[in-house]
C-alpha cells in the first residue's frame, strides 16, 4: 500500500476501535514503551492530534491482545480516517466521493477498488446517465479518486456490505468534522419516535405506505421509517428534486445503496410543492440541506406543506421548540405561527426534552402533528391536542404511549372522547392563540385528565361504597358535593406566600454521616427519606451532638413541609415535629395565625406532582383551600392517612406470613394442614 492509500486515525479512533475508553490507550502507549512490542509511533499531525497508521495499530492489538474488540483487524477501516481527510485534505469531497463509491457498489454489486479512475467513471456514467446522485462526485475526485475506491472495498469488508458501511461513515459525521452533515442531526430517539409515529399514522390509511421528506437534504427520518415498517408492507419515499448543496443528493445515494423505492417531489424557487394521494410527511427544519433556517423560514416552510395538503394526509414535523411553540416570538414569525393554528391542520403540538439535537444539547425541540381540518367544527370549538415533556426521558414506554395519544388525536371528537391519553389534553384553538405561555403548557376547560366536580363526587362515593364493603376500619368517611369551579382560588407562587408572610423558609442542616444512626435519638429527614418515606431506613442522631454541631439549628415543628429540589421535587409533612432536616432537605413553615388558604397536606401533595426537572422552589406554585373547607379538608385526610397506614401494616404482615409459609414448608421446617380438619398430609405423601 503506497502512502496516499494507508489509513490513519487519532488516539480517539484507536479507543472507539478497541472498544475503550480514550484513557485507557494513553495508559497502554505508556506502558508499553519499554516492552517489547511497543505502541506505534505517530506517522503525522491533524490539526495538532497524532496521527497513527491504521493497519499498524490493528495488527498491534492483535499481537498484544489489548481492547475489547477481537475483530479489531478486520473493522479497522471503519475508524480510520478518510483518505483525504487528514493533513488538510478536502474531507467533503472525500466524503461525497466514499458515499458515491459505495452506493456505486451496491448498484453493481462489484467491487471498486480494482477499476482505474476512467473505469469507474464510465461505471458511473453508466449508473447515472444523467448525473442524478454519483456521477459528479467521482469526477470531482480526479487522482485521488482510485485511493478512495481502494478505501471503499475495505469499508465495505469491515461493515460486511455497502449499506452498513454508508451508515458507519453517516455515524462517523461528527468524528470527521463534517459540520454540514452533523448540524443537524438527531439522536436515535428523536429519529425512532418521529418515524414511528409516521408509521403509525400511514397505518391508518391501509394499502402501499407512501412518505414524503420534502425537506432540503433530509433522509435521517427517511431511513429511520424504513427501519420501523419492516417489511411488513411495501414502502414508497418521495424525496425533494433540489440538490441542497449536495444534501439532495445524498439523499438519493442513501436510499439507493438501501435498495428503497423513490420518487422525486418538484420543490419550486419559493418552496412550493404539491403530493396527491394518502402520503404521510416527515420533515425536520432547519433542514440538513438549509442549517440556517431562522423561525420564520422554518414555518414558511410548515406553511407550504400545510396549504398543499388535503384530509387524506398527514405530516410529523419536528423542530425547535422555541419556534413551534414557546414565546415570545418575534412578531413576523408569531403571525405565521397564529396563521397555521387557525387552518386547523395543527392536531397534536408535543414539547421535548432537550438532548435530542446532536450539536446543540440545550436546544428543546418540538412536535407538529398535522391531520384533517374538521372544516365542519365550527373555529371557535375546534381543538388541539397538547402535551409536554420537557421532563421526561423519551424510554420505550413514553414512545408509546406519546405515540398512541398522538394517533387519537387525528379522530373527530367522539373518537378522541373515548381515548385515555396519557400526556396529552385537549385545549380549544381559541385558547392557544390567546395564550402567553408556552402552546405545550396551554391553558385547557376540562381537559380529558380532569373531570368535572360532578364526576369527582360520582366517584368519590363509589370509592367511599368499595372501601366500606372491603375494610370498613380503612374508610375515611367522605362525603362531597359538586361546587363552581369558578369559585376556586388561584394558586400562588411560594415566593409570593413567603413575601405575604404566609409561609417561612428554613434552610436544612448540615449534619455528618458518622454521626447518624439507625435508632434512638432525634428523627432526621433527607432526601432519602422524602424520595421513599416508606421503605428508607430510619435515621436518628444525638440531641446533644445536633446542638454541638450546630449551635443555630433548628427541630421541625408540627405540619412543617419538609422538601428536596434534586434529583427530583419531593415533598412530606413532619406531623409529630422534633426531626432534624439535613441539607439539601429544607422547611416551609405555614403560618398558624395566617396560612392564607395553605395545607400543609395540600403543600406537599403540590411538590409531588412537580416535574422532575422544575428545581426552581421559589416559583412553584401552591394551591389554597377556602378557609371555611380547611379544617374539614384536614380532618378527613387524617382518617384517610390512617387507613393508608392500616392498609401498610396489613401488607407487611402478609408479605411476612408469605415469606414464613414459603420458606418453611420449602426447607422442611412446616408442614400446611387442612383449615377445616386441621388434619397434615397422609403418611408417606410428598
Amino acid at each position: 500500500m503506497n502512502e496516499a492509500e494507508a489509513l490513519r486515525m487519532t488516539l480517539s479512533d484507536v479507543a472507539a476501535l478497541a472498544q475503550v475508553q480514550r484513557p485507557v490507550v494513553s495508559m497502554w502507549r505508556r506502558r508499553s514503551a519499554a516492552s517489547a512490542r511497543p505502541f506505534p509511533e505517530p506517522v503525522g499531525l491533524d490539526g495538532g492530534r497524532e496521527l497513527f497508521e491504521a493497519d499498524r495499530i490493528a495488527a498491534w492489538l492483535a499481537a498484544t491482545g489489548r481492547g475489547n474488540n477481537p475483530e479489531a483487524v478486520n473493522d479497522v477501516a471503519a475508524f480510520a480516517r478518510m483518505p483525504g481527510s487528514t493533513a488538510g485534505g478536502a474531507s467533503g469531497n472525500t466524503f461525497d466521493a466514499l458515499t458515491a463509491l459505495l452506493t456505486l457498489k451496491a448498484v453493481t454489486g462489484n467491487s471498486v477498488g480494482q477499476l482505474s479512475p476512467d473505469e469507474l467513471l464510465d461505471v458511473a456514467e453508466e449508473c447515472d446517465p444523467d448525473d442524478t446522485f454519483l456521477y459528479s462526485e467521482l469526477e470531482a475526485q480526479s487522482t485521488s479518486l482510485a485511493s478512495t475506491a481502494n478505501f471503499a472495498d475495505r469499508l465495505v469488508d469491515s461493515a460486511y456490505n455497502a449499506a452498513a458501511a454508508f451508515e458507519q461513515l453517516l455515524a462517523a459525521r461528527f468524528r470527521a468534522g463534517l459540520r454540514e452533515h452533523s448540524d443537524t442531526a438527531l439522536t436515535e430517539s428523536a429519529v425512532g419516535l418521529v418515524a414511528a409515529a409516521a408509521v403509525e399514522l400511514a397505518a391508518t390509511f391501509g394499502g402501499n405506505l407512501v412518505f414524503a421528506d420534502s425537506t432540503r437534504g433530509g433522509s435521517d427520518l427517511l431511513m429511520g421509517v424504513a427501519h420501523a415498517a419492516g417489511e411488513s408492507a411495501p414502502v414508497t419515499f418521495l424525496t425533494a428534486d433540489d440538490d441542497g448543496g449536495g444534501a439532495g443528493r445524498l439523499v438519493r445515494r442513501r436510499l439507493r445503496v438501501h435498495g428503497v423505492d423513490g420518487g422525486q417531489i418538484r420543490v419550486d424557487a419559493s418552496g412550493e410543492f404539491a403530493v396527491h394521494g394518502p402520503v404521510v410527511h416527515v420533515a425536520q427544519y432547519p433542514s440538513p440541506g438549509q442549517p440556517g433556517m431562522d423561525a420564520v423560514q422554518v414555518l414558511s416552510a410548515v406553511e407550504h406543506l400545510v396549504l398543499q395538503m388535503d384530509d387524506q394526509q398527514r405530516a410529523v414535523v419536528i423542530a425547535p421548540a422555541r419556534v413551534l411553540c414557546d414565546v415570545p416570538l418575534a412578531a413576523g414569525a408569531a403571525g405565521l405561527r397564529s396563521g397555521l393554528l387557525r387552518t386547523g391542520r395543527v392536531r397534536a403540538i408535543v414539547r421535548l426534552p432537550q438532548g435530542l439535537l446532536r450539536s446543540k444539547p440545550r436546544e428543546a425541540q418540538a412536535l407538529w402533528v398535522l391531520g384533517p381540518s374538521f372544516a365542519e367544527v365550527p373555529i371557535a370549538e375546534r381543538w388541539t391536542m397538547v402535551a409536554d415533556l420537557s421532563s421526561r426521558v423519551l424510554a420505550e414506554d413514553v414512545s408509546q404511549d406519546l405515540i398512541s395519544d398522538i394517533v387519537a388525536s387525528m379522530g373527530d371528537r367522539a373518537t378522541i372522547r373515548a381515548h385515555s391519553f396519557r400526556f396529552a389534553r385537549l385545549v380549544q384553538t381559541r385558547l392557544l392563540l390567546a395564550n402567553r405561555k408556552s402552546l405545550a403548557t396551554a391553558p385547557s376547560h376540562g381537559s380529558a385528565q380532569s373531570p368535572s366536580g360532578a364526576e369527582a363526587a360520582l366517584r368519590v362515593e363509589e370509592l367511599e361504597r368499595m372501601l366500606q364493603t372491603t375494610r370498613p376500619e380503612q374508610s375515611g368517611e367522605v362525603a362531597v358535593l359538586p361546587r363552581d369551579p369558578n369559585a376556586k382560588a388561584r394558586p400562588v407562587s411560594v415566593q409570593d406566600l413567603i413575601i405575604s408572610g404566609n409561609l417561612k423558609y428554613i434552610k436544612g442542616n448540615r449534619l455528618e454521616d458518622a454521626d447518624l444512626t439507625p435508632r434512638g435519638g432525634t428523627r432526621v429527614l433527607g432526601p432519602a427519606e422524602l424520595l421513599n418515606p416508606h421503605t428508607a431506613p430510619h435515621r436518628h442522631l444525638s440531641l446533644m451532638d445536633f446542638a454541638a454541631s450546630n449551635p443555630s439549628g433548628r427541630l421541625t415543628e408540627p405540619g412543617d413541609v419538609v422538601f428536596c429540589t434534586s434529583p427530583r421535587p419531593a415533598a412530606l409533612v413532619d406531623r409529630e415535629g422534633g426531626s432534624a432536616v439535613v441539607f439539601p432537605a429544607r422547611v416551609l413553615r405555614i403560618d398558624a395565625g395566617d396560612p392564607g388558604g395553605l395545607l400543609p397536606d395540600v403543600v406537599a401533595t403540590d411538590i409531588n406532582v412537580l416535574p422532575a426537572a422544575d428545581k426552581s422552589w421559589r416559583q412553584w406554585r401552591l394551591r389554597r383551600v377556602p378557609e371555611a373547607q380547611r379544617t374539614q379538608l384536614a380532618a378527613s385526610l387524617a382518617r384517610l392517612q390512617h387507613g393508608q397506614n392500616l392498609a401498610r401494616e396489613r401488607l407487611k404482615r402478609l408479605e411476612e406470613l408469605a415469606t414464613l409459609i414459603t420458606d418453611g414448608v420449602a426447607g422442611g421446617s412446616l408442614t400446611l394442614t387442612d383449615p377445616m380438619t386441621h388434619a397434615g398430609p397422609e403418611e408417606g405423601t410428598a
